[in-house]
């Protein structure tokens, strides 16, 4: 069979229209894993983060992070070591969504030690909100599990 120039013409069109097809399937089968599931409410309140990140620099010292086996300690700055302090951590994982893990602390001496999971494995940012005489503070770091 000989192929003119209509054929080819036809041939590249519907090339062209599989492929299209093909990019719309796999671009539909993409999982998208958002930060805020709601997003506008969560912009309502980041004001208040803003005051408590300000307050953790104003405090000039960072938080320690060390990761021990199955354990992640962290040792909070020299103001929170001889009064309570309660808070909330948050682990968020950067590649998956379900690889994020929330657990509320309280501690007396500074000190926080974290059980995570031997499959939580990567980048994580570790967000602590901690409060301590009625002030709020905010702290962000970046840590490999």
């Amino acid at each position: 069979m000989k192929f003119n120039w209509g054929h080819k013409i036809l041939m590249v069109y519907l090339i062209f229209v599989c492929g299209i097809l093909l990019l719309a399937y796999k671009s539909s089968q993409q999982k998208f894993d958002l930060v805020h599931q709601d997003y506008y409410g969560a912009e309502l309140k980041y004001q208040s983060v803003i005051n408590a990140t300000k307050h953790a620099t104003e405090l000039g010292a960072d938080l320690g992070v060390l990761v021990r086996g199955s354990y992640l300690q962290i040792t909070l700055p020299p103001t929170f070591q001889k009064s309570e302090t309660n808070g909330v951590a948050h682990l968020y994982c950067i590649a998956d969504e379900k690889g994020d893990m929330t657990k509320q602390i309280k501690s007396n001496n500074g000190e926080l030690v974290l059980a995570i999971l031997k499959t939580m494995k990567g980048n994580y940012t570790l967000k602590l909100t901690v409060q301590n005489k009625g002030v709020d503070y905010y702290f962000e770091k970046k840590i490999m599990l």
